[in-house]
C-alpha cells in the first residue's frame, strides 16, 4: 500500500489524501493528514477522547462531514487531535478522536478552516481505498 496519507497542490488551499484497506481507515488517515497540517500529530498526547457521530449515506459527503465535525470539535474545545477511529453501519458513522489542549511547546503549522467539496473523491483500486478533498487553509 502507498503512504497512509499525502497532499496534492491546489492553488491557495491544500489537497489531502487518506489511504487504507477500508473506507474507514482511509477516512482516519485523511483526518491525520488534516491535523498534520496544523501540528506534528505524533507529538499529540491522547489525553482526551471525543466521540463523533453523524448520518450520511453518500460516501464522498461522509468524508467532508467527518473532517468538518473533527475540525469543529477541535476548534470549539481548543483541542488538537492526533489519533482517530471510525466505523460505519450503513449510513450511520461513529468514531472517536483523541488529543489534548493546545500547549505552548506543540508546534503550530497552518490553520485548517474546513474540508470542501473541491476535488472530492472516494475510490478503491487494487484493494486500497483513497479518500481525497481540498481543505481550506
Amino acid at each position: 500500500m502507498h503512504e497512509p496519507y499525502a497532499y496534492f497542490e491546489h492553488g491557495a488551499d491544500v489537497g489531502i489524501v487518506g489511504r487504507g484497506r477500508s473506507i474507514e481507515q482511509a477516512f482516519e488517515h485523511a483526518a491525520v493528514a488534516v491535523f498534520a497540517l496544523m501540528t506534528r500529530t505524533d507529538e499529540v498526547r491522547p489525553q482526551q477522547s471525543m466521540a463523533i457521530e453523524f448520518e450520511e449515506a453518500d460516501i464522498e459527503l461522509a468524508l467532508v462531514a467527518w473532517l468538518n465535525r473533527l475540525l469543529g470539535e477541535a476548534r470549539s474545545r481548543a483541542l488538537v487531535f492526533g489519533r482517530f477511529q471510525l466505523r460505519r453501519h450503513g449510513s450511520h458513522w461513529s468514531g472517536a478522536a483523541q488529543g489534548e489542549p493546545w500547549r505552548e511547546n506543540l508546534e503550530r503549522g497552518v490553520e485548517v478552516k474546513g474540508a470542501t467539496l473541491t476535488a472530492l473523491a472516494v475510490t478503491q483500486q487494487d484493494g486500497v481505498w483513497e479518500a481525497r478533498c481540498v481543505v481550506d487553509v
